[in-house]
């Protein structure tokens, strides 16, 4: 088990996880799980334990590039993937410190706060779960609880089709886009053109956050990745510079044999 006060949980969380562990005194689950969510979850076979979350204020520095060139900027990339995963790493030590297999729903954020543009906390939050048959091993390759950002109903359907998560993966790249210089500007005034150097920098922008993700997922010796997203977000830095985000969760099978349900046509009523 993690050393959770070595990670940076505060001495009120770890008052307020006491609370949570099964068999305390007038213990009780907190959860943001919706009520359908929170049903699917209990029907897969997990019970929730308590409401989870990792914080980090981070100041992220700048870095100086040549306006002319695409080009990443490689310690604005590093500081931004190292503060989320400080966030993640505080929720799982709270995940651990209740015995949690899991924790299910969870959500990464980033605010820039007003202490300076350039200071900003990366939020991680989701709800820590106990798995109800204790001869499955739920935990990953490194004995962490395991992470998903997928809601109740894809858990729900995960496990039933004979797969396990093992771990929220990501990938990030904080790239500048060159100016256009005025010639280039003027040269496709009025006309439909492709503006190749956007194209490829954006390209190559998103090629490496994925790039990097892929590689989170085989270090967990996963199959593959479900529920994979891409975001694009300028924050503070302007029109020309922006982070390009990859996140999914890793998946496993949890048995060789395992089939996957025929799925069942379902006729929606709303408009």
């Amino acid at each position: 088990m993690t050393d959770p006060v070595a990670q940076g949980v505060p001495a009120d969380a770890m008052t307020r996880l006491a609370g949570l562990r099964p068999g305390a005194p007038g213990g009780l689950f907190t959860s943001d799980l919706s009520v359908n969510e929170f049903l699917l979850v209990r029907e897969a076979g997990f019970r929730p334990l308590g409401l989870v979350l990792g914080s980090s204020i981070y100041h992220v520095g700048i870095q100086v590039g040549r306006w002319s060139k695409n080009m990443e900027l490689d310690q604005l990339s590093g500081a931004m993937y190292h503060a989320r995963e400080l966030a993640m790493t505080r929720m799982e030590a709270e995940a651990d410190q209740l015995g949690a297999d899991g924790i299910v729903g969870v959500r990464l954020r980033v605010e820039f706060r007003d202490f300076g543009s350039d200071i900003a906390e990366f939020i991680a939050i989701g709800t820590a779960v106990k798995a109800d048959d204790t001869s499955q091993n739920w935990r990953n390759n490194k004995n962490q609880p395991f992470t998903s950002d997928l809601n109740g109903q894809d858990f729900w359907t995960l496990i039933q089709a004979g797969y396990a998560p093992l771990g929220m993966v990501m990938g990030t790249c904080v790239y500048h886009v060159a100016h256009r210089r005025l010639g280039a500007v003027l040269g496709s005034l009025g006309q439909n053109v492709e503006i190749p150097e956007f194209t490829q920098a954006l390209y190559d922008a998103r090629e490496l956050a994925m790039t990097r993700m892929q590689a989170e997922a085989q270090a967990l010796h996963a199959e593959g990745i479900v529920g994979v997203y891409l975001d694009q977000f300028h924050h503070q830095w302007g029109g020309h510079t922006m982070e390009f985000f990859a996140i999914g969760t890793a998946v496993r099978p949890l048995r060789a044999d395992h089939v996957i349900a025929k799925p069942q046509m379902v006729l929606g009523l709303d408009r």
